[in-house]
């Protein structure tokens, strides 16, 4: 599927109107819920298939955040060869109470892959787990960015963000 065409599937399926609250705590007049377009497996392919250039070609590692970055990794992940990591919000109370899932090795270069940026607070907190921990985050990546300052917050974090699409690109919202 060609990125135009992937841009109209993922508003088709994952567009929504309404009164929204986000994560970021912002409301909007509109939604895209990433689990409509996520669990669809044509669309989760091609979102992999379009992601997997925008990681640094030196990248050891992909990483995703519990619990709607974890199919998007995951798809990633498949399509690129690269084994992943998942990353907490929080540790669990139980087991082993890590904040990161899976192996990662210090001095490891990983690439975040996220669903949607806001203010990509989620994002960087993330990847500051991520590089507590002794990894190098590579870049951020998120499959629509909603131009509402995540890009310029990721950045004055220290790392690198990349977006498959804007919500300008994509026609929707404002």
């Amino acid at each position: 599927m060609e990125r135009a065409g992937l841009g109209r599937a993922l508003v088709a399926a994952a567009y929504l109107e309404g009164d929204f609250v986000l994560s970021s705590g912002q409301h909007s007049r509109y939604y895209l819920d990433k689990y409509l377009f996520s669990t669809e497996p044509k669309l989760l392919a091609a979102i992999a298939e379009h992601l997997a250039p925008l990681v640094p070609a030196d990248t050891h590692r992909l990483a995703g955040v519990e619990l709607g970055g974890v199919p998007l990794v995951t798809g990633l992940s498949l399509h690129t060869g690269l084994p992943f990591v998942i990353v907490r919000k929080g540790a669990k109370d139980y087991g082993t109470a890590r904040r990161i899932e899976g192996v990662l090795k210090p001095g490891e270069r990983v690439a975040l892959v996220e669903d949607i940026w806001t203010t990509a607070g989620q994002a960087v907190a993330a990847a500051n787990v991520l590089r507590e921990a002794g990894a190098e985050v590579a870049a951020i990546l998120a499959v629509v960015d909603r131009e509402q300052g995540g890009p310029e917050a990721i950045r004055q974090a220290g790392f690198l963000p990349r977006a498959l699409f804007t919500r300008s690109e994509l026609g929707i919202g404002a």
